[in-house]
């Protein structure tokens, strides 16, 4: 299949890249800057092109059978208002720039895989979540919620569109692990706030497989959860992590006013949860690669 992949460059679409090459489709990513000698596996190419500005890049797309937007600035940081807006903006403007560009003339494209988060469904306690469960209210919620609706615009085009509403995304070469392991370093790790609360999380190498099989899922649209099957407890992750760092949790909990003070609104991400299954995809028949944390983990840091 020939995939234009926009948001690529980064770490989730690197290990995209290559899995999808790898598995004999020919990719296009979408860069605002093509760097002379940089590296890309055989069966991918570069464009150049902003996806938040309207360009030619919006004529090329349709000349693709299917459509990867990860397009998104990170949330990992304190939220000011100026945060808040390029939040929002980086994901609202590449996506409404992918329907315009084939609201009138799709050309071959038939498939728009939009990459979303387990954010819509705002904080939850012990609750399990499904794609059956409404958006929240906080300001992540009405991010993705916004974000969902505007690649929704490509289903009047004739389009498949899948949102795929990514958990907390663990690679070995970007992502949060590395923010996670950095005070076991200085034997800081511990829980944050009761711990109670659930993290859900994916494997990096499980969410290609995933976005693989929904491109291949021809009769699967909507929402999707991209999750691992068994969400984990901030104070198991903290255990857990301990183990395999070999580095005892000697320090008390962290305290949510300190995480307040220190993080800002952002702080609520860490300090609340969601209780998230992937559900569709188990309905499908999709078996994760690493099901649990504790495997996950031996595999990025073992």
């Amino acid at each position: 299949m020939d995939i234009f992949l926009i948001g690529g460059t980064g770490f989730i679409g690197r290990t995209l890249t290559r899995r999808l090459t790898g598995n004999g489709h020919r990719v296009t990513l979408l860069t605002r800057a093509i760097k002379k000698g940089a590296a890309l596996p055989e069966g991918a190419i570069f464009f150049e092109g902003n996806p938040t500005l309207p360009g030619h890049w919006q004529e090329e797309i349709r000349k693709y059978e299917a459509i990867i937007n990860l397009v998104g600035a990170s949330i990992f940081r304190r939220w000011s208002r100026k945060a808040k807006k390029e939040i929002l903006e980086s994901r609202i403007l590449a996506t409404r720039n992918i329907v315009e560009s084939v609201e009138y003339r799709r050309g071959k494209v038939s498939h728009l895989l939009n990459a979303s988060a387990v954010g819509y469904y705002g904080f939850h306690d012990n609750e399990i979540l499904d794609e059956s469960t409404p958006a929240g209210n906080d300001f992540l919620a009405s991010v993705v919620s916004e974000w969902e609706a505007e690649a929704r615009r490509c289903e009047r085009a004739g389009l498949r569109v899948v949102l795929c509403r990514f958990g907390l995304v663990m690679g070995k070469h970007g992502g949060a692990l590395s923010k996670m392991i950095l005070p076991f370093k200085y034997y800081l790790g511990s829980p944050l706030g009761s711990g109670i609360q659930w993290l859900s999380w994916v494997h990096e190498q499980d969410l290609a497989n995933m976005v693989i099989f929904l491109l291949n899922q021809e009769t699967i649209k909507g929402a999707v959860n991209c999750t691992a099957p068994h969400p984990v407890s901030n104070r198991e992750l903290t255990y857990i992590l301990s183990k395999i760092l070999r580095k005892p949790v000697i320090m008390p909990p962290v305290p949510r006013f300190i995480l307040r003070l220190m993080l800002g609104e952002f702080s609520a991400v860490v300090v609340k949860g969601q209780r998230v299954i992937p559900k569709v995809l188990l309905e499908h028949g999709f078996h994760s690669q690493f099901p649990t944390i504790s495997k996950a983990l031996q595999d990025l840091l073992g």
